[in-house]
């Protein structure tokens, strides 16, 4: 709480720097209250309205958030510091982390053609046979491939066009629940989330029209195995959101295509759908290796210039060694089969979980992906209730923002004998979750 810990200062900027000092050494942990204005600017002798400007700063930049009567809080993932996963205890299977199985990921190797010297690449930030590559990988999808480009994954890039886009006090429509780093990331630029509801077929149109008319000026989506529901766009659904979206044609849409090539699910891309500002982002960690920091993306011309203008002025260029990596595997037979693979057998054990939980009762959402997301009343409770029985699920409430609470399961290492014993296990926990709720 911020009662232990002294906020100090006599000056806006002074009271901002201790409680950013108070978060970043972890004093002032997630979720923290700070006093009300009037009380801290009673106990530091200075006006509301300077306690009042420092709060206001410190929301820009992403450290706390507002919450109505709830007052100021310390954000979920401040700015300052990191917010690193809870570790997996001892003993525990780990279905949270939300990974690709280890053994369904080719082997790494630098690539024999190394960059001669020191050199910039700012010239040609681009390999060009990997954008061929990489248009190859899109136009079967009918996104668009005249303007590519590359960045350092897709929270680097969708962090750039959002700083570059939107302003301090922005809002962006994000999935509700959705991708809780994505969450994190709007809420650190100073943006404002206006939750959009979803379904098994992702954004629900009628909610998209709502975050619209409430002024946001980028929209964020999944069109496949959407973290955490496992919704993926039908051609309906794309044609629905699409005639939402033209109602609106200056708003970003940022699509990320995150599991793309392990979705197990035909992509219906709003790219494809003729708006006039979008981008639509794919990665390779899923499927290629977690260690491989690299997307690929295609825009409109306004988006593209806009992403590498401000690229050139920071990281300037993605790496010609991971360019060169991607490349190889990508064009790799061996690769391609392995890839192939990978989304058979996430999708086997996705659906064996799914049926099972079926078995027992309980419904679950995830037609794409590797996430399954179960409703609970009480997510604490189910998740302690499944740790006493060896498992280690990930709580909902990194991933809502008003929608109902669930559990995310992560199911890529899932093995379908596993999923029986799961399901069980899941049953007796919700049925001792369900008599304490009930008193």
């Amino acid at each position: 709480m911020a009662t232990q810990y002294g906020i100090s200062g006599a000056t806006a900027k002074g009271i901002a720097s201790s409680v950013e000092r108070g978060v970043a050494e972890g004093a002032l942990g997630p979720g923290a209250a700070l006093p009300p204005v009037r009380r801290l600017a009673d106990e530091l002798g200075v006006s509301p309205g300077t306690v009042a400007t420092a709060y206001k700063e410190l929301r820009r930049r992403g450290i706390v958030v507002t919450r109505g009567r709830g007052g100021t809080v310390v954000a979920a993932a401040p700015s300052v510091a990191s917010r690193r996963p809870p570790k997996v205890p001892d003993g525990l299977r780990d279905l949270a982390g939300g990974h690709p199985d280890p053994r369904l990921l080719p082997h790494l190797v630098p690539p024999s053609r190394l960059s001669p010297g020191a050199r910039s690449h700012r010239s040609t930030p681009r390999l060009e046979r990997l954008e061929d590559a990489v248009r190859d990988w899109l136009r079967p999808d009918g996104v668009p491939t005249e303007h590519v480009t590359f960045a350092h994954g897709a929270l680097d890039l969708i962090g750039r066009l959002l700083s570059v886009e939107l302003r301090p006090g922005d809002a962006v429509a994000m999935e509700d629940p959705g991708y809780h780093h994505l969450l994190d990331l709007v809420t650190a630029l100073g943006l404002r989330t206006v939750p959009v509801a979803v379904d098994d077929q992702g954004m629900r149109p009628e909610a998209l029209r709502d975050a619209l008319r409430a002024g946001v000026r980028a929209v964020v989506c999944s069109p496949r195995a959407q973290n955490p529901y496992g919704g993926c766009f039908s051609a309906e659904r794309r044609g629905s959101l699409v005639a939402v979206l033209q109602e609106e044609p200056d708003v970003l849409v940022v699509e990320n295509d995150h599991a793309s090539a392990v979705a197990d699910a035909p992509l219906h891309a709003l790219a494809a759908g003729g708006l006039e500002r979008w981008v639509h982002v794919r990665t390779v960690s899923k499927f290629l290796g977690t260690d491989l920091r690299w997307a690929a993306a295609a825009c409109d011309p306004i988006t593209l210039a806009r992403h590498d203008g401000r690229m050139l002025l920071t990281s300037g260029w993605v790496s010609h060694l991971l360019q060169e990596t991607v490349y190889e595997l990508m064009t790799d037979d061996d690769t391609r089969a392995l890839v192939a693979r990978a989304q058979d057998t996430y999708a086997l054990r996705r659906n064996a979980l799914r049926h099972q939980l079926a078995e027992q009762g309980i419904p679950s959402h995830s037609v794409s992906g590797l996430n399954v997301w179960v409703p609970v009343r009480d997510e604490s409770a189910v998740v302690n209730g499944l740790r006493s029985y060896g498992w280690w699920v990930a709580a909902g409430a990194r991933f809502r923002i008003a929608s109902a609470p669930g559990v995310r399961i992560s199911v890529a290492e899932l093995e379908p004998s596993d999923a029986v014993r799961l399901a069980s296990d899941f049953a007796v926990v919700l049925g001792e979750s369900e008599a304490t709720y009930g008193g």
